[in-house]
């Protein structure tokens, strides 16, 4: 069989990063680590070959050249599927889908796509194969049952260009223990976490070492912390041994609960692992507002001296929030500007409140009468999804008046100068150089320096830092760079 893995496109978002990628000349973030791993369980004999609309364009050979198109989405990618389908189906190709985006909404394409692999690939996909085989296909796969990671292969790295992307990616559990009710995750993965084990992931990293990929690795995880006993007793001791060796490959990166502020054996074992910066949920400082949500985990605690504390151990802390609960007030917007320049939490990502199709709040929404559409997945493009109580001019408007502010120079920069005075210097953190830096920053000198409305603050903040914190100057840098970003994302509006 010849089977064509397509990955559709992103729009612009703070998420894509498109701007700040011009520094470092890649073309996207992140591969597409889903379409990989099934690449993986596919027959080894078989051809296989990957187009990611990130990085590439799909073009009508490839398609004619495939037995069957492989598509996997997220829902933010469903105008860019609808174009694939549709030159699929231009060319008479069988399409198979699955990911995200269909095991939540398979039914709004049921009449274009042949085949539906949904929910977790490595139950599904050998049913599909099987039938396959017997040459008895059916229209849809599915399954209520939950893998076990151990049973999950290692990436299809060799079907990836990795010098196109500026991070690479692994996956290390699936599942989350908190239950937010504007949340799909426990939706597709289940509340329980399911871990790969420490050999898993060492083999994972030594996969990405020995294709010659030396940076980033964003650990994909819902929530990284999930399971602590597990990270703190295996896998981090183990990750500090490999990397350690290796003399630090990776700098790494995750999505974990603010909770995390809560164990500090657990930050430290984390920073001595190599993480340099983690991703946290805070939503909103609004107590009402998180109750409302089922927020519990950020309820009752000081958010704020949370986030300094995981930010004074060594991880940088990169932070969600959220406008449009029925409990904000006209006050929220106000409280949510000065709780982000408090914090330092430099790339703050601000997005309105969508339900998402099958969350507790879409229940809800449709319950009492206010769903209006379905959910875009971008959290960015000025929609909102159901009636809100707020009147909803004054929530966009001051919605982009929050924008503007925190994404300001003045502001940025402010917040940026919080956190390299709260942050640690590790004296024996390793930086791994690349060329591309070099160029990045000469680009950031001319960009943000010379040209920008933002000189004053990119030099201001270029010197105290050559000054004060030296070592700290890349990451002055390269967050400078995602103001530019964001800037330009907020301009586009």
């Amino acid at each position: 069989m010849k089977i064509l893995l397509v990955y559709p496109e992103y729009p612009e978002t703070f998420w894509s990063f498109k701007y700040a990628l011009k520094f470092i000349s890649k073309k996207a973030s992140l591969p597409p680590l889903g379409l990989l791993t099934v690449a993986a369980l596919l027959p080894k004999d078989w051809e296989k070959k990957l187009v990611d609309m990130t990085v590439t364009a799909l073009i009508d050979r490839d398609i004619k050249w495939a037995d069957y198109v492989f598509i996997s989405a997220m829902s933010i990618q469903k105008e860019s599927v609808k174009k694939i389908i549709a030159q699929c189906k231009r060319l008479g190709a069988k399409i198979v889908a699955g990911g995200p985006l269909f095991t939540s909404e398979y039914e709004d394409f049921e009449d274009d796509v042949d085949y539906f692999i949904l929910n977790e690939a490595e139950i599904t996909l050998p049913l599909f194969l099987e039938d396959l085989e017997r040459g008895h296909l059916k229209h849809i796969y599915t399954s209520d049952q939950w893998v076990d990671l151990k049973k999950t292969p290692i990436p299809l790295w060799e079907l990836a260009d990795v010098n196109k992307y500026a991070t690479m990616c692994i996956q290390y559990s699936r599942g989350c223990p908190f239950n937010c009710d504007f949340c799909d995750v426990t939706l597709l993965f289940g509340h329980k976490m399911r871990l790969k084990t420490k050999d898993q992931i060492l083999a994972e990293l030594e996969s990405l070492y020995l294709r010659g990929w030396r940076g980033g690795v964003f650990i994909v995880d819902d929530n990284f912390i999930g399971n602590k006993r597990e990270l703190k007793g295996e896998v981090l001791p183990a990750m500090i041994h490999w990397m350690d060796e290796r003399k630090y490959p990776f700098t790494f990166t995750t999505q974990a609960s603010i909770n995390l502020s809560d164990d500090e054996e657990l930050i430290q074992l984390m920073v001595q692992a190599g993480f340099g910066s983690v991703f946290v949920g805070i939503e909103t400082p609004n107590e009402e507002s998180l109750a409302e949500c089922n927020k519990l985990q950020n309820k009752n605690r000081d958010l704020i001296a949370c986030v300094k504390k995981i930010q004074r151990f060594g991880l940088i802390v990169n932070g969600g929030f959220i406008m449009g609960f029925d409990n904000d007030t006209p006050a929220i917007f106000e409280r949510l500007i000065e709780f982000i320049q408090k914090s330092g939490i430099v790339s703050a990502m601000v997005g309105l409140l969508n339900a998402p199709r099958g969350t507790k709040l879409y229940q809800r929404m449709v319950k009492e009468d206010r769903l209006l559409k379905e959910a875009t997945g971008d959290n960015t493009d000025l929609s909102i999804n159901f009636i809100p109580k707020m009147n909803y001019k004054g929530l966009i408007d001051n919605y982009k008046r929050v924008l503007n502010t925190i994404y300001s120079p003045k502001c940025y920069y402010e917040r940026l100068l919080t956190l390299l005075k709260n942050m640690k210097t590790l004296k024996k953190k390793r930086y791994q150089f690349h060329l591309c830096y070099l160029t990045a920053f000469l680009k950031s000198v001319w960009q943000l320096g010379i040209i920008g409305k933002e000189r004053v603050y990119y030099w201001k903040i270029f010197f105290w830092t050559l000054f004060r914190r030296p070592q700290l100057l890349p990451t002055a840098i390269t967050y400078a760079v995602y103001g530019f970003h964001f800037r330009k994302i907020y301009e586009n509006y």
